[in-house]
């Protein structure tokens, strides 16, 4: 690797505050414990927290959450020069409800929020080009200037000859349509290397199971590493060369969901990077063991509150997997 390569993986989306219940007053109603998080924050956490240099592009607002946000950031291990704060915005606020299984459904504080207003003269294109993976999900594209913002980054990285990851991470409450949210999803595969992606978002997208949307993804928009999470079933993952399906642990007592899947994507990055080998040159065991430590980091991290603090510790994973 070169020397001028200051980054494994730098990131652009948003940063934001999950508001998650934690019981009840004596009245009946909600009381909500404060976390951080925001898609890219929780995958560059896992990925800080298993030996990787990372950098994250967004922006917060110049208020407490803002400030608890990069404080967050730092403790993580994420370089966060890249993140502007603003003081015309309130960063971005997302609430919570959990059902019986600790599954998660969402209302946002974000008309607008700090992360949509990312302007294209505030991305570090130098950060971009220092780093090796360019990572973003699709919530950066539901609304200006943070969309035209993050078609920039993605340009950059392109045209540095970076890989780029995405995570569609759907949240249909944040699209205008669902069209428009297919419409766009499905531009950001035709932008990326490497994708996670829910087999809910590929039933979403085109209403096939998991294998054909892999098939389709790896000839038709031209993937070349990718991970379709199955909830608590695991994972399918594929390259054009190989191709593997791991369960998640059993024996998990489920607590909260939340950032779970960023968790995998980061977890099997860093695992992918630490390889240093190109999407078509894995071999079928090596796949299988970035998969396998990815679901054992997913699955420890839903036994604790929050996404960007709820990342395990490598040890506590590698005793899981032995």
């Amino acid at each position: 690797m070169s020397h001028e390569l200051k980054y494994d993986v730098v990131a652009l989306g948003e940063l934001l505050i999950d508001f998650a219940p934690r019981g009840t007053t004596e009245l009946g109603y909600p009381v909500l414990a404060a976390n951080p998080g925001g898609a890219p924050g929780n995958f560059l956490a896992a990925l800080s927290r298993y030996g990787m240099r990372t950098g994250m592009l967004g922006k917060v607002g110049d208020d407490m959450y803002g400030h608890m946000l990069l404080g967050t950031l730092k403790k993580a291990g994420i370089d966060a020069q890249g993140v502007v704060v603003d003081g015309s915005v309130f960063t971005t606020l997302a609430f919570v409800s959990l059902d019986e299984n600790g599954n998660r459904d969402f209302s946002f504080a974000r008309k607008p929020g700090a992360d949509t207003c990312l302007k294209e003269a505030e991305v570090r294109k130098d950060m971009i080009e220092a780093c090796r993976v360019f990572h973003f999900g699709t919530l950066s594209l539901t609304a200006e200037p943070v969309k035209t913002a993050t078609c920039a980054a993605i340009n950059a990285a392109r045209n540095a000859g970076k890989l780029i990851s995405l995570d569609p991470n759907l949240r249909k409450p944040l699209w205008e349509s669902e069209d428009k949210a297919r419409e766009m999803i499905l531009w950001s595969l035709q932008q990326a290397d490497i994708v996670k992606i829910s087999d809910e978002e590929i039933e979403f997208l085109w209403g096939i199971g998991p294998e054909e949307g892999a098939q389709k993804l790896l000839s038709e928009f031209g993937v070349s590493l990718l991970y379709v999470t199955l909830g608590p079933k695991g994972c399918y993952a594929r390259t054009r060369h190989a191709c593997v399906q791991v369960a998640s642990p059993s024996g998990i007592q489920v607590k909260d969901t939340t950032g779970a899947g960023d968790i995998f994507g980061g977890s099997a990055m860093s695992r992918f990077l630490s390889l240093n080998k190109a999407p078509d040159e894995l071999e079928e065991n090596e796949l299988e063991g970035i998969v396998r430590f990815a679901c054992t980091a997913a699955s420890l991290s839903t036994q604790v509150q929050g996404g960007i603090t709820s990342v395990p510790e490598e040890v506590d994973v590698i005793a899981r997997l032995s």
